[in-house]
């Protein structure tokens, strides 16, 4: 189930992405049409009747496939799904290339509407047809609605993060209608509090919402790339220090804190001599390598990775008092930056910069289980397009796959983890 509602979910981005396009262009086209020219460019040459006729006629049309397909007027998601579910509605394809039409005919006959209404609801049908055509249990109806709904709004906005916060808003809406003005307040106030005194993580290479598609491929490959990684660390938490930890010193569980307390010392003493910046909390190799325009060799990078791995997780087994968001972040950022090293030695056009900072989100997000913060933690630190949907795409595919051999717990090491 989980593998096929990640295919309904790339299917529905994807077409509602082009849906949007075409619902856009549509709306200039019929403006151009309609005006007889570009518009703010053609009124002031109209006569006055005639720009009273143009939005008449173009309103009078719009009721008119109105009683043809009542479907096509303005439906809140949330409406949309409940009315699904108690099949009062049935969208039909027809539904959605008339809703397109009509839209754009009154948003180009000037009509002081916004284009996220119909966007969402593009979307909305679009995943509905989805998941009819995959035959989803009705159960996920809303799930998939809002899924649909979020793909339309990011797409009119161009903007990922408003669609993701639309979908959020609407599959939990009590939650966020009752706190989520005091979640906004506490951040802001934290924040502004913070600002002037703590550094925070910059990206110096952003190039904002442009797009460079020399890195889709690239970030295709670094996908079982960093999967790689995140088995080889989930593998030696989960199973070979917790195989010591249950097993090896079953016997021993009495003086249990005592000698992991040990073994964390020798690691970490071992790791500081062999190379500092491999231990700490690795914030600062997070910044480093994600505004680095030196290349660094891989074979050290490789080291440190492995430091680190071993380093954070004996750690974690050592009761060392912390959270593991800035270790897991640096392990993400070497990691990429070893992948961007690796395509450069093969003269890919790439710069390793930025896979550092894809992975120092994504090994985040997967590991803790976070995709959201991951995504906003990608935009917040760069605002770059190129790493935020190469992030999305990433936590989204690798924790599925990681979640295929391994059962990763949200958040921090539990004692349940442990005993």
């Amino acid at each position: 189930m989980i593998a096929k509602l990640i295919i309904v979910t790339i299917l529905t981005g994807i077409i509602s992405g082009l849906f949007i396009i075409i619902y856009e262009k549509l709306i200039g086209l019929f403006s151009y049409i309609i005006f007889l020219g570009y518009p703010l460019e053609s009124i002031s040459s109209l006569p006055t009747w005639y720009l009273y006729l143009a939005p008449t006629i173009s309103i009078l049309m719009v009721n008119y496939m109105i009683s043809y397909d009542k479907h096509i007027r303005e439906y809140g998601v949330n409406e949309i799904a409940e009315s699904i579910i108690e099949n009062k509605i049935v969208f039909k394809i027809k539904t959605l290339f008339l809703k397109i039409t009509a839209s754009a005919l009154s948003l180009a006959s000037g009509f002081l509407v916004g284009t996220e209404g119909p966007s969402a609801s593009i979307g909305a049908m679009i995943a509905y047809q989805i998941h009819k055509f995959f035959n989803i249990p009705k159960l996920l109806i809303k799930t998939i609605i809002s899924i649909g709904a979020s793909s339309g709004i990011a797409a009119v906005f161009v903007s990922p993060l408003t669609g993701i916060a639309f979908a959020i808003e609407n599959i939990a809406y009590q939650f966020i209608k009752q706190y989520i003005s005091y979640v906004i307040l506490s951040s802001v106030i934290a924040f502004s509090i913070t600002a002037n005194f703590l550094d925070s993580i910059v990206f110096n290479h952003s190039i904002g919402k442009s797009i460079d598609y020399d890195y889709i491929i690239a970030n295709t490959i670094f996908i079982p790339f960093i999967t790689f990684f995140v088995y080889f660390y989930l593998f030696l938490k989960k199973k070979v220090l917790h195989f010591i930890n249950l097993e090896l010193f079953k016997n021993f569980s009495k003086y249990r804190n005592i000698i992991f307390s040990i073994i964390g010392g020798l690691v970490v003493g071992t790791i500081l001599h062999i190379e500092p910046h491999a231990a700490f909390s690795g914030k600062s190799i997070v910044i480093h390598l994600i505004n680095q325009d030196a290349h660094i060799p891989l074979v050290f990078i490789l080291s440190i990775i492995l430091l680190r791995i071993i380093g954070t997780t004996i750690s974690i087994y050592a009761n060392a008092v912390g959270g593991i968001f800035l270790p897991l972040m640096s392990i993400g950022a070497l990691i990429g930056y070893a992948f961007g090293e690796i395509l450069f030695m093969y003269n890919f056009q790439i710069e390793p910069y930025y896979f550092a900072a894809i992975g120092s989100a994504v090994f985040m997000g997967v590991i803790m289980k976070l995709p959201l913060t991951a995504i906003v933690l990608a935009m917040e630190t760069t605002f770059d397009y190129n790493v935020v949907i190469s992030a999305g795409v990433d936590v989204a595919l690798v924790a599925y796959f990681s979640s295929l051999y391994f059962d990763i717990k949200r958040g921090y090491v539990t004692k349940a983890d442990k005993i």
